[in-house]
């Protein structure tokens, strides 16, 4: 059965969905805020296709969750499962420019031959070190702590390096019983360490200067320019969607602030 979703705040409910957890964790730590819908239109709230043979069709779905706060402009996650293929959980919070905010992203990816682990605080001003501050002794902590009993995930392409924290958290994990066990036991308490620790930031943080703010602003539209022009998903779900709406898709509901 197709779900029918009103805004983008009600429930996601895609069966066998991997990440729902994950996801659930958010809702319930951003639910302590004031929040609202981020608007969204029907058509991107949920996409249904189908893939394999007519006689023997998978199906396909992508449903997009996302909110507003008075600090945060936009937390959005792409959630998509594709039967045996892959089961995403793409989860970027973007605060509003006019708090000095890193970003929260996480991409959390199950493919054929394994899970690939993506987690940080995202800087939006990589050289500013008034900006910086948010990686304090604690954030250095949590990173060392959970990365401590991960597989590195491989080098990260130079070009994107300045998108990224010194505490990036980064791995790729096997499929199977050890898979589930580093989910279950450091990457879920990974990521409400980090998710945690980004909330309190929000909770403390005061409104800057117009000049600061513009700075700010640049560096959010940088980051959204880079990551749509990027987006590592762009071939997978135009393979499933369609050209059209998946670049409509990446550039004005993903990242839409370029």
């Amino acid at each position: 059965m197709v779900s029918i979703r009103k805004n983008s705040l009600e429930q996601v409910s895609i069966l066998n969905w991997r990440w729902s957890s994950f996801l659930e964790i958010t809702n319930n730590a951003l639910s302590k805020f004031d929040i609202s819908p981020y608007p969204i239109s029907r058509d991107f709230l949920t996409k249904n296709s189908t893939f394999g043979s007519t006689t023997n069709p998978k199906s396909i779905i992508l449903e997009t969750w996302a909110l507003k706060t008075n600090q945060i402009r936009q937390a959005r996650c792409a959630c998509l499962q594709a039967g045996e293929i892959t089961s995403v959980m793409n989860l970027v919070i973007s605060p509003f420019n006019n708090y000095d905010l890193p970003f929260f992203g996480a991409d959390f990816v199950t493919l054929p031959n394994g899970h690939l682990i993506a987690l940080d605080l995202q800087p939006v001003l990589k050289d500013d070190k008034v900006h910086l501050n948010y990686i304090s002794e604690n954030l250095i902590s949590i990173h060392h702590t959970w990365q401590s009993y991960l597989p590195y995930g491989g080098k990260i392409p130079p070009a994107a390096k300045q998108y990224f924290s010194p505490c990036f958290l980064w791995s790729r994990i096997p499929l199977g019983d050890e898979g589930e066990k580093l989910i279950n036991q450091v990457i879920e308490p990974a990521f409400k360490d980090y998710l945690n620790y980004y909330l309190e930031l929000v909770r403390n943080s005061k409104k800057v200067s117009k000049v600061r703010s513009l700075k700010l602003l640049n560096g959010h539209k940088n980051y959204m320019r880079y990551r749509a022009k990027k987006d590592p998903a762009r071939g997978m779900l135009g393979s499933f969607f369609g050209e059209i709406w998946t670049e409509s898709y990446i550039n004005n509901i993903l990242f839409d602030l370029q």
